[in-house]
């Protein structure tokens, strides 16, 4: 892996101050604060073949457009021999679900092309990218065009919905249920539900409780799912009381508390670490004929090995293995993460290898895992070996999360050539970064000084459509108007703007 790289100067910038004052940004993440450490032994893991990759077409789409700032889409393509289909532009716009502006012009760059026409699925895709970046009227008029194609569903409205709920629009995403019935949509129970679980998702747990209320009041029953759906969002939001208040509600109106109900309170009661009272309703829902599920046994492994209680989380993953399930990814990285949380690495490894055997795995996901304690453990030459090794010995290829933790960890050790080392290597793959990865990088860049990189992932970040948190452009700004580049603070202020007032054409 290429973990070094030149860049190019941003231009018309003036010259740097060769000093910055110590900046608040330092310490990007506390939990990922780490020192060198020994290197791990070379058979830790099993060498393993390598997987299939990502569909190389779509690879090769997201690579091009992923380093083509500035040129329009059609040119940047025309070299393209792959003839877009469904399934390609799917793919793609799925890996653009981080750059809104540029899925927007690679959408409308594929209608363009002969005998094509957008999917259900393709337009789901393009509205998830276009809502992380807050751009709602585009979405309508996107909502629009799936209408006159007959192509609107239930489930449009509900991610627009999502989004709203995610950019803490609550009002909104209420408003866009109730606009259903204007597109010929009539809301079922089912619609009542998926609203609920939107904003209890949205960690808007308190309105979906007043939907929830409403909906009574409108003559409609809440079924089992209803009351599922609440029993999560307050789980996820640990109140207890309000968990308990539900199960109540619950059993006075005659539902039963089915294996996914259990598992949510289950869940709930990991969260507040009360693991007795949790193990405690495991017993009782098999006293009750209730036949525990995978997810069951995962809630408690996770729950008991956080807690390094690890031979109860190992006893509970004997007893999931013996009552007959097939082998799943999730229940095996919950041991990995209980092996992980008592400093077992080894166990760690070889469970990892039991996945392989097994045919589940390990994913992506198992690696973080690893990662993510291997840092907390500050063991940096370790998980770097364990990175480096993921696509080629092991046949993973690391998620943006898996990118994510090692830009944080490299911009924690202040080895920020190693950062973007790592971000080339991400976008070579033609993976882009979300606004979390962005923001971790340029603060680090602003509080080393290098302030001429930071302004171009700055500009990149601008480039496909992400407005800056305020708090990071505060960041660059400081350090820019310090380094006396008032002009490049300026021009990035009016960038700002414009993105902010100029919405994207659909």
């Amino acid at each position: 892996m290429a973990f070094f790289r030149s860049s190019k100067r941003f231009p018309n910038l003036l010259p740097l101050s060769k000093s910055l004052p110590h900046s608040p940004t330092s310490k990007f993440d506390h939990h990922y604060s780490i020192i060198p450490h020994g290197l791990p032994k070379p058979n830790t893991f099993a060498s393993y073949p390598a997987r299939p990759g990502p569909t190389p077409d779509a690879e090769i789409i997201c690579r091009i457009l992923s380093n083509a700032r500035g040129s329009p889409v059609a040119v940047s393509l025309a070299a393209v021999p792959a003839k877009p289909s469904p399934e390609l532009v799917l793919q793609v716009l799925n890996r653009l679900s981080n750059a809104g502006a540029l899925a927007l012009s690679f959408f409308r760059w594929a209608e363009k092309q002969s005998e094509f026409k957008h999917t259900t699925e393709a337009f789901h895709a393009l509205i998830e990218a276009l809502g992380k970046i807050r751009q709602f009227k585009v979405i309508w008029t996107l909502v629009n065009d799936m209408n006159s194609r007959k192509l609107l569903s239930s489930h449009t409205f509900a991610l627009v919905a999502r989004r709203y709920a995610r950019a803490g629009k609550t009002k909104e995403a209420v408003e866009t249920f109730e606009k259903m019935e204007r597109y010929g949509l009539k809301p079922h129970m089912s619609d009542f539900n998926r609203l609920i679980d939107v904003l209890c998702k949205s960690k808007c747990v308190e309105k979906a409780h007043e939907v929830f209320d409403k909906m009574r009041l409108l003559g409609l029953h809440p079924d089992i799912k209803s009351y599922t759906i609440l029993l999560e969002g307050w789980s996820q939001q640990q109140n207890l009381m309000k968990v308990n208040e539900v199960w109540r509600e619950m059993e006075n109106e005659g539902f039963h508390l089915d294996v996914v109900a259990y598992g949510i309170i289950i869940n709930a009661y990991c969260k507040a670490k009360k693991f007795d009272e949790a193990i405690g309703l495991y017993h009782e829902m098999k006293a009750k004929n209730v036949r525990p599920n995978p997810h069951v046994f995962c809630t408690l492994i996770n729950g008991l090995g956080s807690e390094k209680r690890l031979d109860e989380a190992l006893e509970f993953f004997e007893v999931s293995k013996a009552s007959g399930f097939a082998p799943e990814a999730p229940t095996y990285n919950a041991v990995v993460g209980a092996y992980c949380w008592s400093l077992r690495m080894d166990d760690a490894y070889r469970m990892a290898g039991e996945m392989k055997k097994c045919g589940i795995g390990p994913n992506s996901r198992t690696f973080d895992v690893i990662l993510h304690h291997l840092i907390k453990g500050r063991r940096i030459e370790e998980a770097c070996s364990v990175f480096r090794r993921m696509s080629g010995e092991f046949g993973c290829e690391p998620s943006v999360s898996t990118y994510e933790i090692m830009v944080r960890m490299f911009c924690n050790e202040e080895r920020l050539d190693m950062a973007m080392g790592v971000w080339d290597e991400m976008k070579r793959k033609g993976i882009l970064p979300g606004m979390h990865m962005f923001s971790t990088l340029i603060c680090a860049l602003c509080h080393e000084s290098k302030l001429d990189e930071a302004c171009k992932y700055f500009q990149e970040m601008l480039d496909v459509g992400i407005r800056p948190p305020a708090k990071m452009f505060s960041t660059l700004k400081e350090a820019l108007v310090h380094a006396r580049m008032e002009n490049t603070a300026m021009y990035f202020a009016l960038q700002i703007d414009k993105l902010r007032k100029s919405p994207l054409v659909a």
